[in-house]
C-alpha cells in the first residue's frame, strides 16, 4: 500500500523490475550498512512519538511489542473497495515468498521478496514487448508482485491512490488491505488479472469479488500503509491487513492489458518498503 502525499494521495513511485534495467541496477545494490542506517533512522524518528504498528512484516513471525491499538476494520465484504495497486516483489515475507531479492537501490527498487517455487521454460518464455515499463525496468515472466486490494468504511468510489479511500464526510475511515502475491507467467491458461481486479457491487458496496480464496488462510494483523517513502519515517495510517500465504500464477499478458486501462490510473508496479523488523513497531499476532 503506497505512501500517501499531500492530500493523502499515495506517492506515485516507479519500481525496479526484473528486466534488463533492473538486472543492471541489481548489480549495484546498496550495502547492508545503508539498510541498517535506514532502520536506525526509522527507529529514532518513531521512538516515543506514538506511532502505531507498521507494515510490511514477516507474516510467520508473530511477536511484536507495539501496544498502540485500534479497532480492527470489518470484513472486506462489509466495506467499499477503493483502490487496487501492486508492488514489484512482495513487500511482506512468508509463506511461498521468502526469497530475498536483495537490498536494491535503497528507494524500494530491486528489493522485497520473490516466489520460492520453480516455473517451466514455457511459463518463463520472454515477451516481445515491454509491460509496465518505467526508467527502472519492466515486468517480465517470473517476476513476483504483491497486489493490494484496499477497502474503506467511507462512502467512496474506486479510484486512484489512498485519497480515493477517504471522503469529505469521513476523513478517518477504517482501512483494510487484502493482500495477494502472484507470480507472472507467460501462460494464457493462468489467472486473468482483469478478472481478479474486476469490480462490481454487492449489497450496495463496491467489491472485487474475485480475490483468490484458495491461497491459504490469510494472516491478519494490525499495521500501516507501506511503500518506500516510509523507509525512514513512520506511517500515521492505521490499516487492518489480511495477507494470503500462498502464491498464485497470473498471466502476464492480462496484467499488461489491465495496466493500459483501469479506473485506478495504475500503469506500473510500485516499489517496496523495507521489511519492518523492529519489535517496537510491530503488533503482536500470536493470539
Amino acid at each position: 500500500m503506497q505512501k500517501p502525499i499531500l492530500s493523502l494521495a499515495a506517492a506515485t513511485v516507479s519500481t525496479l523490475l526484473a528486466g534488463t534495467a533492473a538486472h543492471a541496477a541489481g548489480a549495484g545494490a546498496i550495502a547492508d550498512s545503508v539498510i541498517a542506517e535506514q532502520r536506525a533512522a526509522l527507529a529514532a524518528k518513531t521512538k516515543g512519538a506514538g506511532f502505531g504498528p507498521q507494515s510490511p512484516r514477516d507474516i510467520e513471525a508473530a511477536a511484536g511489542s507495539n501496544t498502540r491499538s485500534f479497532q480492527a476494520a470489518p470484513d472486506y465484504a462489509e466495506m467499499n473497495l477503493c483502490n487496487i495497486h501492486f508492488h514489484e516483489n512482495a513487500e511482506h515475507r512468508g509463506g511461498d515468498f521468502t526469497t530475498f531479492a536483495g537490498n536494491g537501490d535503497g528507494h524500494g527498487y530491486g528489493t522485497g521478496y520473490k516466489y520460492d517455487g520453480t516455473l517451466t521454460a514455457a511459463e518463463l518464455a520472454p515477451l516481445d514487448h515491454p509491460v509496465g515499463a518505467t526508467a527502472h525496468g519492466d515486468l517480465q515472466p517470473g517476476d513476483t508482485i504483491e497486489v493490494h486490494y484496499v477497502h474503506s468504511t467511507a462512502q467512496v468510489q474506486p479510484g486512484p491512490t489512498l485519497g480515493s479511500c477517504l471522503s469529505d464526510a469521513i476523513k478517518n475511515p477504517q482501512l483494510r488491505v487484502e493482500a495477494q502475491v502472484f507470480v507472472l507467467v507467460n501462460d494464457e491458461n493462468a489467472l486473468d488479472f482483469n478478472t481478479l481486479a474486476w469490480i462490481g457491487k454487492a449489497n450496495g458496496l463496491h467489491q472485487a469479488s474475485n480475490i483468490p480464496s484458495d491461497t491459504g488462510t490469510p494472516v491478519q494483523y494490525a499495521g500501516s500503509t507501506t511503500g518506500p517513502g516510509y523507509n525512514e519515517d513512520g506511517s500515521p495510517f492505521q490499516v487492518s491487513w489480511s495477507v494470503r500465504p500462498k502464491v498464485a500464477k497470473v498471466n502476464i499478458h492480462s496484467v499488461a492489458k489491465w495496466l493500459e486501462d483501469n479506473v485506478f490510473m495504475e500503469d506500473h508496479a510500485h516499489g517496496v518498503r523495507n521489511l519492518v523488523m523492529n519489535p517496537d513497531l510491530l503488533s503482536d499476532i500470536s493470539h
